[in-house]
């Protein structure tokens, strides 16, 4: 920060960090080092009567100082509920999304956030006991964005002491002591534990952040300059990368790489987890020759040596077949698919031929006649055969790499009443399972066309 010409605000939710944040500020507003341009509250209307007493105080302690203060009501439950994600994530993506509302509005040029060494070393355990990768452990950055956190370096403790010092109160959020939340139940039982064990723990775990983040942005860096050995094309589509190049590269670099471009991608706004980048490099390396993934928001195909990484886009539902009548025995031809499905009795062999991709052999116990062969429908579901329940086809081709661009094409072998018994190269009905020797057998057969 440079003097006067840096205004900042802070985002205080009334708690003993985000106060002696703000108080902080307010002294170094009053030697000339900044400019204190107001204060930010977020209502997550989650703690009722509790949260509107945090809302006031955080009010009056602006009135105090003569600041503004920018206050944003933001029904959390709802939007974790309309996201299908945690309260916890929910809240903080409306708390940053504010943040930027009410930087605009009053007109400052970084967000300050009460963050503390304490937050951090937490921060650090709870994303290293969930497997994250070093850009995860480098944990709280001290600027991010607009964002910044100048009390990242000060513990928790000695916080409450400064304000304690100068008469100041703060509010204490009941929700904090709830131990059914993981960074509470950490807080609480975990990090105790630790700093009895080593006392110096928290301070550790900071210092390993700050260097996680120095090895992460070295790496990051490195990645960025073998892009031209492994980018071939860019374009507003996607882009294209050598395979064998991306495979040849150190996994580190690798995995960074394809953050990188995932990131960048026009239109996909996807930020992969570690399981897709190594997902991503798996392809990359495999000696099939062809290959599918469905990330968030990205699409990555393989295609011979060229994998291309471009946003996900929709596409548009084939036009259903007419749905053929299969004839026992006979066959039918599906000129949609390129092929022909035959169906004949067979000899019990005692099993579903579940691994074949052209043949099943399935149980006639409970199948109405006449067989129907069709393309995939909306909703389609069956319990493939060995599997706990019935799944989604639509994630079985997922599962199985069948190309999204192929998925229309494969025939789809239901009963008369609409009960899907087998789906070449996917998977064999669980109900057409031959249990016993005295099962009837019908023999499924695919035949493409040369």
């Amino acid at each position: 920060m440079s003097g006067r010409s840096t205004r900042v605000a802070a985002a205080v939710s009334g708690g003993a960090d985000s106060v002696a944040l703000v108080r902080l500020l307010a002294l170094l507003s009053d030697d000339g080092l900044l400019t204190f341009a107001g204060l930010i509250h977020v209502n997550h209307q989650l703690r009722g009567a509790e949260a509107d007493a945090d809302e006031q105080f955080v009010a009056a302690l602006a009135r105090t100082l003569g600041l503004p203060c920018h206050t944003v009501s933001v029904d959390v439950a709802a939007a974790a509920r309309a996201r299908r994600v945690s309260i916890e994530v929910a809240g903080r993506t409306e708390r940053y999304r504010a943040f930027e509302a009410a930087a605009a509005a009053l007109g400052v040029d970084v967000v300050a956030t009460g963050h503390t060494r304490d937050d951090q070393a937490e921060t650090v355990l709870l994303r290293l006991l969930r497997g994250a990768g070093a850009r995860g452990l480098a944990a709280i950055r001290i600027r991010h964005g607009r964002v910044i956190r100048p009390v990242v370096d000060c513990r928790r403790a000695e916080l409450r002491a400064y304000l304690e010092s100068i008469g100041q109160l703060w509010c204490e959020d009941a929700s904090n002591a709830d131990t059914a939340i993981a960074r509470n139940r950490l807080r609480h039982t975990v990090m105790p534990a630790v700093e009895t064990f080593a006392p110096a723990s928290v301070n550790a775990l900071a210092r390993f952040a700050r260097l996680a983040a120095d090895d992460e942005e070295f790496l990051a860096a490195e990645a960025i300059k073998t892009a031209p050995r492994v980018v071939k094309a860019d374009s507003a589509e996607g882009v294209t990368l050598d395979a064998h190049a991306l495979a040849g590269l150190p996994r580190a670099l690798a995995r960074r790489l394809v953050r990188e471009i995932a990131g960048t991608t026009a239109g996909s706004g996807a930020a992969l987890a570690a399981r897709h980048l190594e997902a991503v490099c798996r392809l990359a390396a495999s000696d099939k020759p062809q290959g599918h993934l469905d990330l968030p928001g990205l699409s990555v195909e393989r295609r011979a040596g060229v994998l291309r990484i471009g946003p996900k886009t929709a596409v548009p539902p084939a036009a259903p077949w007419p749905e053929r009548a299969l004839p026992v025995p006979g066959e039918v031809e599906v000129p949609e698919a390129g092929c022909a499905v035959s169906a004949r009795a067979a000899s019990n062999q005692g099993g579903a031929l579940a691994v074949e991709p052209a043949r099943a052999q399935i149980c006639t116990a409970g199948i109405v006649l006449p067989l129907v062969v069709r393309n995939r429908r909306p909703g389609d579901r069956l319990q493939p055969l060995g599997g706990p329940g019935r799944r989604k086809l639509q994630d079985l081709f997922v599962d199985r790499k069948v190309p999204r661009d192929a998925r229309d094409r494969v025939p789809v072998i239901t009963d008369a009443n609409g009960r899907i018994l087998w789906v070449p190269g996917v998977a064999v009905a669980e109900q057409c399972r031959v249990r016993s020797a005295e099962d009837g057998v019908l023999l499924l057969e695919l035949r493409k066309f040369r």
